[in-house]
């Protein structure tokens, strides 16, 4: 086995090498008290959680334990890998002999409720029994509960070294290198993670046959497989092969979690094809179908992406779990190529897209994260965040989601070279690189000074956002958009934390000629309690906004600007384009960061205001 770094993805291959848990700890700052609260209350109140929705009961029934049927999801098991998976993480972060004796009594139940054959799907195993598998595998996600289980078991075995969950995990993949492929059930499975998990697994073990069987999976997509079921391709990214296409389209987290797979599989056999198709992919995802705030996925019907600059505000899915798909996935690309692009999209996605997703407590969660909530908004669906934020979902993908990635986010912060050690996220903490120790010191990103210091001269390259005109390294100059690469042992990176106001691009109809706030790597949004006009009558004054120090929401940054109020109702369709709404009275307009909306009240909120 190998003895490969403790992080999701621990590949050797491309122009980057990660560094996991252990040689990256985050110790304070921004990202310390949320994790400490993901380990403390999220994790083991998402235990229970899965108890009452019934997750465990099937896993137990399965495994000849107790009576009753089958409950939730066909699914189902999948979240209950995503909450082992955190757990390992966390153990890895932070041992708990507690924390420790909850993964080892579920793996057993997993174990038990493993067939002979390796396969294991509870829900299928009661409800349709052996001659039932494989039989719906577009909707089952027979292949998604696989995958989720496999990265469970290398969390695992990498931060725990215990190899329970590992040896059920290599008897499934064996089951399905036996079931799957060109000479033998010609299927793919409806949600796509199963890619990503089988390269994992072929980078802990070293067997061929799992990255063999991934790269099967991506390269059958695209050649009327789901069509041949009668569902339409696009919603499963099975209209167009991987290697041809040019954008993501369909279900948002399938298709980042597809892509995300893919690159793993570029990665390993140096298929610099289908990297490159991949970057167009990114690119054209990034430039087109991507919010400001990184969020992903534009329609509520089918959770899915839509078309170029089809990105409305209050109609925003953007679903959590597809920022965590795009951070994954970005991830991949940077190790790949070594871009800091890449780094770049990972700081917005996780600053905005995927924070708005949990509470400032960890333990309640939005599913969906629109960019603007009208006052009067009704909460017509359960997932809607009219309702605030939630507990837990019937289809509860998100909340083990946020945590198996705020346990693992230390893996997340730097990559190495030959020659060199890459800062990509800034975080209070230290990082191991070798025989060289970096400590940073910053408290981004609500101050822009970020202060390194090694214990023996090194090379580091500092990722410098394309956001930061004007940052420095040790007092000189440095270029956004790209690395600052300096040697030494004392680097005192500082970057400008002004706020800007930015503009929507015009081809997106429904945010025409309005503007958003912005702060270092935070979006910036207006919410009706910290505001006495109406937040959906408010237009903004076009000068600068003034960053102030609050009390509020853990102590954010909030942006105060000044704006106009509306003059009240009138017929939506009487509006004069262009015009300017002079009558209405000069008001002052607070803003405060994207991800910390929702958190006092439910009311009014907005990303993108019109110009007064």
């Amino acid at each position: 086995m190998s003895a490969a770094p403790r992080s999701p993805a621990a590949t050797t291959k491309g122009r980057r090498h990660p560094l996991g848990l252990g040689q990256v700890t985050i110790t304070g700052g921004f990202w310390a008290p949320r994790q400490a609260r993901n380990g403390a209350d999220a994790i083991p109140s998402g235990q229970d959680q899965l108890e009452k929705a019934g997750n465990l009961h099937n896993l137990r029934l399965a495994a000849g334990i107790g009576v009753g049927e089958a409950i939730g999801p066909v699914f189902a098991d999948s979240d209950v890998y995503k909450w082992l998976e955190a757990a390992a993480w966390e153990y890895g972060r932070n041992p708990s002999d507690d924390l420790l004796e909850r993964i080892r009594d579920l793996t057993a139940v997993v174990a038990a409720a493993q067939r002979e054959d390796g396969y294991l799907d509870s829900v299928v195993q009661l409800r349709y029994g052996d001659e039932g598998r494989y039989q719906q595998l577009v909707w089952s996600h027979e292949h998604y509960c696989a995958g989720h289980l496999i990265q469970a078991a290398i969390a695992q075995v990498r931060c725990t070294g215990d190899r329970a969950l590992l040896d059920v995990a290599i008897k499934l993949a064996d089951h399905l290198v036996a079931t799957f492929g060109d000479d033998k059930t010609v299927d793919i499975d409806g949600h796509p993670v199963i890619e990503m998990a089988l390269v994992e697994l072929y980078r802990e073990t070293g067997t061929a046959t799992y990255l063999e069987l991934a790269k099967w999976f991506v390269d059958a997509r695209g050649h009327g497989i789901i069509e041949r079921h009668g569902h339409s391709p696009a919603y499963f990214s099975d209209r167009v092969p991987v290697r041809e296409a040019t954008s993501v389209e369909g279900h948002s987290v399938r298709a980042v979690y597809l892509a995300a797979g893919a690159t793993d599989v570029a990665l390993e056999t140096g298929d610099t094809e289908l990297l490159d198709a991949l970057k167009r992919q990114f690119e054209h995802m990034w430039s087109t179908k991507t919010y400001i705030t990184g969020g992903l996925g534009a329609r509520w019907e089918g959770e899915a992406f839509g078309d170029e600059y089809e990105l409305p505000a209050d109609r925003a899915y953007a679903e959590t779990c597809a920022a965590i798909g795009g951070v994954q996935w970005a991830w991949r690309m940077l190790l790949a190529t070594g871009d800091a692009t890449y780094g770049d999209a990972i700081e917005r996605m996780l600053y905005n897209g995927f924070l708005a997703g949990v509470s400032l407590h960890g333990t309640e969660y939005f599913y969906v994260n629109p960019l603007q909530l009208r006052g009067a908004a009704y909460p017509d669906n359960g997932r809607s965040p009219a309702h605030g934020r939630r507990g837990w979902f019937d289809c509860a993908c998100c909340p083990p989601n946020i945590m198996r990635t705020l346990s693992s986010l230390d893996g997340y912060l730097a990559t190495t070279s030959d020659d060199a050690v890459q800062i990509q996220q800034y975080a209070a903490g230290v990082i191991k690189a070798g025989d060289v120790e970096l400590t940073v010191d910053t408290n981004y990103p609500w101050d822009g000074a970020v202060h390194i210091t090694s214990t023996r001269p090194v090379t580091v390259e500092l990722r410098i956002p394309g956001w930061a005109e004007g940052a420095t390294v040790n007092g000189r100059p440095v270029e956004a958009g790209g690395y600052a690469r300096v040697e030494g042992q004392t680097f005192d990176l500082q970057l400008p934390l002004a706020p800007r106001v930015v503009g929507a691009d015009p081809r997106i109809d429904a945010v025409r000629g309005c503007v958003a706030l912005e702060r270092g790597p935070l979006v910036y949004a207006v919410e009706q309690t910290d505001n006495q006009a109406n937040v959906d009558d408010l237009h903004l004054l076009p000068e600068a906004p003034v960053a102030e120090k609050s009390e509020v929401l853990d102590g954010v940054t909030v942006l105060k600007a000044h704006g106009r109020a509306g003059t009240g109702h009138r017929p939506g369709w009487s509006f004069v384009p262009d015009a300017k709404d002079a009558t209405g009275d000069e008001v002052d307009v607070v803003a405060i960061p994207y991800y910390a909306w929702a958190n006092r009240e439910i009311g009014a909120m907005r990303v993108w205001l019109p110009r007064a």
